[in-house]
């Protein structure tokens, strides 16, 4: 199994995007930052607009966001969104002319492993993969939201309530 550099640079730029609450992103910053071609990220967009991951606004203060949060949005959904095909094998298409089809047992096989594969997706979020330990804010150089705004301190002294 193999995922299209499309499905590729489709789960990166929504993992940059995750990282980037607080703004909107332009695709040239997207394309430099990860170093791939502005015209085929373009393309890429287009298609997470369509399947409603990514929310694009045009024009001056236009860019990118997530269209939901990270925690609503789902790899499986966002890889079956983006591949063309999951034929795995020819078998798996209309029109198979393997002459092993009538008794083949891997097309189960194979089948039964790409359930796998999508069970394992399901069970993930855009949020798991950015994570909230700061890890990918740091490699992306993006400042995390939360780390720089000072967290409440609450003092609970002895034979007082903390209500």
């Amino acid at each position: 199994m193999n995922i299209t550099q499309h499905t590729d640079y489709a789960l990166r730029l929504l993992m940059y995007l995750g990282t980037c609450t607080e703004r909107r992103v332009t695709i040239k910053e997207v394309a430099e930052r990860f170093d791939i071609s502005r015209s085929h990220l373009m393309k890429v967009v287009t298609g997470l607009v369509a399947k409603g991951f990514v929310d694009g606004a045009r024009g001056k203060g236009g860019g990118l966001r997530l269209a939901r949060a990270a925690t609503q949005i789902g790899l499986g959904d966002v890889v079956r969104g983006m591949e063309p095909s999951f034929e795995l094998v020819e078998c798996f298409g209309s029109g198979s002319h393997c002459l092993l089809d009538p008794a083949c047992r891997l097309k189960g096989a194979l089948a039964g492993a790409l359930q796998a594969f999508f069970a394992a997706l399901d069970r993930l979020t855009l949020a798991d993969l950015i994570g909230d330990d700061g890890q990918l804010h740091a490699v992306l150089g993006i400042p995390q939201a939360d780390a720089q705004a000072p967290r409440p301190t609450i003092e609970i002294r002895p034979g007082t309530r903390a209500d």
